[in-house]
């Protein structure tokens, strides 16, 4: 069955105004395996997918399903053929019960009947260990659980073809293991399942064969076992890497002045968000970063420092001066700058062009009375745009028409150009691909070096080695440890995770 081919895409074409994002791509899937799509932003993965499930019609090629040649014009389509897709943005309804989510829009009669319907639910939640009911509404459960809640709908559904865009990217270790063991299962039933994801880890832990593509073509399909990490990063970004060798905290620290004052300070810190009192301090030139499971308080913590929370006790200071920091104009006015953890609600405004987003935080500083001349926005947003090199056709192409990795570092660009002492990064690199990924560490480490203090976020533990000279940890909303030197390890930061308070 391992061999049997499920799904096969032959030489499928997308042509959009001035973009060729799809040139003869071939794909195959095979009946019970876990087949990994890979390529940075803007590679082709996404239109792919859309083509696939109907959201986008090809221009050329083919699509054979169980051997035999279907048209997908519509998800509608997609659906009634067995392909079910889980995309990384969640497209389910808040306001409704879970339940209510899992059977909308179904043919069957089972949303007439709320008791059949719920007890169906509940069935199903309970099989795959999901921490919700049926008659819950869905917006009062976490965004891991929603997320959860959409990929038990796509189950129930008998779907032939599972399609998982970054399923993981707002789940924790343990949820993440959940998810595999599921598709572990319906691996074993003969469904296939295409996996999309920027985490290495999770796809030589699940996955059995990999296809790359790269700037709308295909680069090549591998056994998993064929492909080590360094190729398959070598082959996405249509270079060679030394497995990001070149990126060395130790060197980076050195210039930090272990005695001198602390840069910013903050004492018996709490906000509205149950974030317990903690005390934090930063140097000038330091990376350090917050870690810890999903939900620990890493997010709330920076939060709270900036002023996006509403903070309840605690005092923060400046070079040993007590500020006032009630909202986030008052951190941004006390030179800190901070990058939210979604960039989709929090970051970027969609209908804005890449210029207006970039002067954003600048002009909110400056007064909206007074605003920048054409010239002035122009120069500023050309700057960035060239520093950090930003795929974009122009300053004014509408920030939601770019790659996620290009809209992060145009909200990057946004808080450089207001110079800030002190840069809070929060999940910088989530979603995006592993080329911009490797860019904004590097940037991260030369902006220190060059005297910025910055605090970094990531849920890839890896990522916080290579970047941060000293790690705050989480767990349930206090900090329980902090380590430096030869304590920044992975299995350190994972015993320290678990011991709690001992840990300290």
């Amino acid at each position: 069955m391992a061999n049997e081919t499920l799904l096969s895409l032959r030489g499928i074409d997308k042509v959009f105004p001035g973009v060729m994002a799809l040139m003869g791509v071939d794909f195959t899937l095979r009946k019970g395996e876990i087949h990994a799509l890979m390529g940075e932003n803007g590679a082709g993965k996404s239109t792919l997918i859309k083509v696939l499930t109907g959201v986008y019609t090809k221009d050329n090629g083919t699509i054979e399903l169980e051997g035999k040649e279907v048209s997908i014009r519509s998800p509608q389509d997609a659906q009634h053929m067995g392909i079910s897709t889980v995309y990384q943005e969640i497209t389910l309804c808040p306001n409704l019960s879970v339940a209510e989510n899992m059977y909308i829009g179904r043919s069957d009669d089972i949303y007439q009947n709320w008791k059949k319907m719920n007890e169906g639910a509940d069935k199903m939640l309970k099989s795959l260990d999901i921490p919700a009911r049926a008659t819950q509404q869905l917006g009062s459960c976490s965004i891991a659980v929603q997320q959860m809640v959409a990929i038990a709908r796509a189950v129930d559904m008998d779907c032939k073809v599972l399609i998982l865009d970054e399923p993981t990217s707002s789940l924790d270790d343990q949820e993440v293991q959940k998810l595999f063991k599921l598709m572990r299962e319906l691996k074993g039933r003969g469904v296939g399942i295409i996996f999309v994801t920027h985490f290495l880890d999770q796809v030589y832990e699940v996955c059995d064969r990999i296809t790359v593509l790269r700037d709308g073509k295909l680069v090549g399909e591998y056994e998993i076992k064929d492909l080590p990490r360094l190729q398959l990063v070598s082959k996405m970004l249509g270079k060679e890497l030394d497995d990001l060798s070149d990126i060395h905290t130790e060197e980076n620290a050195s210039h930090i002045d272990e005695k001198g004052e602390p840069l910013f300070e903050a004492e018996g810190l709490s906000s509205t968000e149950g974030i317990k009192p903690f005390d934090f301090n930063i140097r000038k030139g330091e990376v350090n970063g917050f870690t810890g499971l999903l939900g620990s308080g890493r997010s709330e913590c920076v939060r709270a420092i900036f002023g996006a929370d509403r903070v309840v006790s605690g005092t923060v200071k400046k070079d040993g001066k007590i500020i006032k920091i009630q909202k986030p104009i008052d951190a941004m006015k006390n030179g800190i700058g901070y990058l939210p953890e979604d960039r989709k609600v929090d970051g970027i405004i969609g209908d804005l062009s890449v210029r207006e987003n970039i002067i954003l935080a600048l002009q909110v500083m400056k007064g909206f009375f007074k605003p920048f001349t054409k010239a002035e926005a122009y120069a500023f947003a050309d700057e960035y745009i060239k520093a950090l090199s930003i795929k974009t056709a122009s300053a004014d192409t509408p920030i939601k028409s770019l790659s996620g990795g290009n809209q992060q570092k145009c909200i990057l660009a946004r808080w450089l150009l207001t110079h800030p002492d002190y840069l809070i990064l929060d999940e910088p690199t989530r979603g995006i691909d592993v080329g911009t990924k490797v860019d904004i560490q590097k940037l991260v480490l030369k902006l220190a070096s060059e005297g910025m203090s910055i605090t970094f976020i990531s849920s890839e533990t890896d990522e916080m080695l290579r970047t941060c000279s000293r790690l705050i940890v989480m767990r349930d909303r206090r900090v329980v440890g902090e380590l430096k030197g030869e304590d920044l390890t992975q299995n350190k930061i994972m015993s320290t995770i678990a011991g709690g308070d001992e840990a300290k």
